[in-house]
């Protein structure tokens, strides 16, 4: 069920206005394509225009929103190429960085991601409500071999990819099987991971990536208000 915008509390409120609108837009409530009026947002907020007007531009250089001359915005339409785009540099990035890390990662964090793979599965969660723990999850898994940098491109791609993995695999949400698959995916990395081969684990992130992003595609292909190679969606 979605859920409207909530208003925002008093302190830190460019900031809160922000993570609001930006918990909307990834999450589909203010779906691809929307346009509306700056003062229409800041009252469903309760929020004077100007942190309104500080988050929008905040969130245009994240991708999400386009502004438009006067005051009003859109958010920003959804593009498969660009879906595909992302995905290629995580493949570039993650296989490798896995493989490292599998010869470096402990056995007890194995046991902790172990656990929280099995909670993947379990017939409370949707795409929503886990989301932030599987970016954790596979955060934790790079994290003993990758730098300060690494993490800092991984995440400026792992959110541009969010919109795209919470509305496209949202659809599947009603299949039971999706969260059971959800679950054994990710048990199979940390199963691979055990085996401390690199050139296993590489390949097994590589097959997860694949299998993500044609999942995706395929979830999103039919959305109209998808943009495809042939044009923009309606």
């Amino acid at each position: 069920m979605k859920r409207p915008l909530q208003p925002i509390e008093s302190r830190s409120i460019p900031e809160m206005v922000t993570t609001e609108l930006r918990r909307s837009i990834v999450s589909g409530d203010l779906p691809p394509g929307e346009t509306f009026s700056l003062r229409k947002i800041a009252a469903m907020l309760d929020v004077s225009f100007i942190p309104v007007r500080e988050a929008l531009r905040s969130l245009e250089s994240e991708g999400l929103v386009i502004t438009r001359p006067g005051r009003s915005a859109c958010v920003a339409p959804l593009h498969l190429d660009d879906l595909q785009g992302i995905y290629r540099l995580r493949r570039s990035l993650e296989p490798d960085l896995a493989a490292r890390s599998s010869l470096l990662i402990s056995d007890a964090a194995l046991d902790r991601l172990q656990a929280q793979a099995e909670d993947f599965g379990h017939e409370r969660h949707t795409i929503q409500t886990v989301y932030d723990a599987h970016h954790a999850f596979h955060a934790a898994l790079l994290a003993p071999a990758a730098t300060a940098w690494d993490m800092r491109v991984l995440n400026s791609l792992w959110r541009a990819a969010e919109r795209y993995i919470r509305i496209g695999f949202s659809k599947l949400d009603p299949d039971p099987r999706d969260k059971s698959r959800r679950q054994h995916a990710h048990e199979t990395l940390i199963d691979t991971f055990r085996q401390r081969d690199p050139y296993a684990v590489a390949d097994a992130v590589l097959v997860h990536l694949k299998r993500n992003e044609a999942t995706a595609l395929r979830a999103l292909s039919d959305d109209p208000r998808v943009a495809t190679d042939d044009g923009p969606g309606t």
